[in-house]
């Protein structure tokens, strides 16, 4: 079963909201899957350029970088939808080539200043553009397939991230390893369509928030049990 608990600071949503999106959710009897991650994700590779060595202005990929992942992305990374910095270097790009992003991938940012260390976004809305992770990121792959948003939203939750504190390395800069990620716990409903009800929840309460509030000043905290 997945228990969810919204904590709203200043100027709440109106009342009722949090209920109308609920809708059905609660009618699915969740079986949950456990898994370590590297039973669900193989990963794959970054690359190390620097904000410097990107381009705003043309290249021939995306790059996904830490930075944006920890401060400006959020759980779903439409590139569609998104400004990017590019790479220009073609030569750069070809080293890559199996490391391509897909829809569907997870990024996640191993180094920041706290504990936001571990703070994701899931690729989404990519057609034929080229996309790489950048640098102090881990880019991992599920080895089957995920409702889309269920992984951006469940590894952002409470619930995956408090296993990440204790694997944390660093005094001024804080950072995690993927070897010490490789035996944390991934939950999942097992049918896409329960994992879809729960990425559409929050998908439509953050459409929501943003809606309400042109300022939104509010914390969220998603709680997951297996």
């Amino acid at each position: 079963m997945v228990a969810m608990t919204l904590i709203c600071r200043n100027n709440p949503l109106p009342k009722g909201t949090l209920q109308r999106v609920k809708g059905n959710l609660d009618s699915f009897a969740f079986t949950w899957e456990q898994r370590k991650l590297d039973e669900v994700f193989t990963s794959l590779q970054n690359n190390t350029l620097s904000r410097a060595e990107l381009s705003s202005e043309q290249g021939g990929a995306l790059n996904v970088h830490y930075g944006d992942v920890l401060i400006k992305f959020g759980e779903y990374l439409d590139l569609k939808k998104e400004v990017l910095p590019m790479i220009s270097d073609s030569s750069i790009i070809g080293k890559y080539k199996a490391s391509f992003l897909q829809n569907g991938d997870v990024i996640v940012a191993d180094t920041a200043e706290d504990e936001t260390v571990g703070k994701c976004s899931e690729i989404a809305g990519l057609t034929d553009e080229i996309a790489l992770s950048g640098l102090h990121t881990i880019p991992y792959r599920p080895m089957f397939k995920f409702a889309s948003g269920f992984l951006g939203y469940y590894m952002n939750s409470n619930s995956y991230h408090s296993q990440l504190l204790p694997l944390m390395q660093g005094i001024k800069v804080t950072s995690i390893s993927k070897s010490a990620m490789r035996n944390t716990d991934i939950c999942y409903p097992k049918t896409e369509d329960e994992q879809a009800e729960i990425s559409t929840f929050f998908r439509t309460l953050d459409y929501l928030i943003t809606l309400h509030q042109r300022k939104p000043k509010y914390i969220i905290w998603r709680y997951y049990r297996c």
